[in-house]
């Protein structure tokens, strides 16, 4: 596909359920994560905690460049994910849901400027809407012996 921009994410097991991720070229900052207790010690957010971001992220920024290309005067905004663990037809854990409220603060002049924005940002959110209709993975183990 011509319109193809890969990323990269490297994760290094450090102890425990504790890892470091680095991102892309690593310009970008990386992260610890880490389980919550009882199976890790809470060091950093867990992979659950990292899609409600990434999902809050994605939203936020779809959002925002719909009120800017609007020319609504976008002063802030905040994003609340409330996410819920739930066993599949197995018995495994899954996310199987995440509510997701976000608050534009905008200028009194702009409120009712929002509608359309509020109905088109959500399919322009690369994140949102490959979890709603799946992404396809393919794994690997690649055994290494020290």
């Amino acid at each position: 596909m011509a319109d193809e921009r890969p990323f990269t994410v490297d994760l290094t097991l450090r102890q425990g359920y504790e890892a470091d991720v680095r991102f892309g070229n690593g310009t970008v900052p990386g992260l610890t994560l880490d389980e919550p207790a009882p199976l890790g010690t809470g060091k950093g957010p867990d992979p659950s905690s990292i899609l409600g971001a990434a999902i809050a992220g994605c939203l936020s920024s779809s959002l925002s460049f719909c009120l800017r290309k609007s020319r609504v005067d976008l002063r802030g905004m905040t994003v609340h994910v409330t996410g819920v663990h739930g066993r599949n037809e197995k018995g495994r854990l899954r996310v199987t849901k995440l509510d997701v409220t976000i608050v534009p603060t905008v200028g009194a002049q702009d409120r009712e400027r929002l509608g359309r924005c509020e109905e088109l940002f959500e399919d322009f959110c690369v994140v949102t809407e490959a979890v709603r209709h799946g992404i396809e993975v393919d794994v690997r183990v690649e055994p290494k012996v020290s």
